[in-house]
């Protein structure tokens, strides 16, 4: 017991005694290499540096124009659907619009109109007017079998070629199905094909042209 007291005062004497030598031991090493002072450069005012030699040197005008040009060609030209063929084997199938509502649909006072889990086929409320027609604009057979075949009583919808060409050369409206949206949607995979209304599904038919030989008009 003796023992632990003594060991209790001793303790507190060594650990002062620790602390009142601990700067006596610190060094001084002095700078070692050149110090430099931190500087970033303003990234906003490097930008507008670059841009002002931009301007000055007339290659904002030339990015803008090179910009413009690809704009009006794309919009004259739109990137063709990919992973179309021309139609080898006539080909024809039923589709069914039919969708599955996810979540509820609610009018402006936030009354459930269309619960959720609801199918609904939109043939029901909107009927197909018009058969829906695509075709390779670039194809000269496809387009003269659309218009023999449907003249004005169809909605042309390209997968590839120039719409508005084609629009001012024949004097009727084409759309064309950026992306391959619907074509991917109804499951088309050659062209020409034809999308029209059957009851509350839609008939949707490849359909094989014959190829004219060499020197056949």
């Amino acid at each position: 017991m003796i023992r632990s007291c003594r060991l209790a005062l001793v303790l507190p004497f060594a650990l002062v005694g620790l602390a009142a030598t601990s700067p006596a031991s610190a060094r001084d090493y002095g700078q070692q290499g050149t110090v430099w002072a931190i500087a970033e450069p303003d990234l906003l005012a490097q930008i507008h540096a670059r841009l002002a030699a931009l301007e000055a040197s007339g290659e904002t005008r030339k990015l803008n124009e090179r910009l413009k040009q690809r704009t009006i060609a794309r919009v004259n030209r739109p990137n063709p659907v990919a992973g179309l063929a021309r139609a080898e084997t006539p080909r024809s199938w039923l589709f069914d619009p039919t969708i599955s509502v996810s979540e509820a649909i609610t009018d402006d006072k936030g009354r459930v109109v269309i619960a959720a889990g609801t199918r609904v086929n939109p043939l029901d409320s909107v009927s197909l007017r018009q058969p829906l027609v695509f075709l390779d604009g670039d194809d000269p057979e496809q387009l003269a079998w659309a218009t023999r075949t449907y003249s004005n009583k169809a909605k042309f919808i390209l997968v590839a070629g120039a719409p508005l060409e084609l629009m001012k050369s024949r004097q009727r409206r084409f759309w064309f199905d950026q992306d391959g949206k619907l074509v991917h949607r109804f499951g088309i995979r050659a062209v020409p094909a034809v999308v029209e209304q059957q009851g509350r599904q839609l008939q949707i038919r490849e359909h094989s042209l014959p190829r004219k030989r060499d020197g056949q008009p």
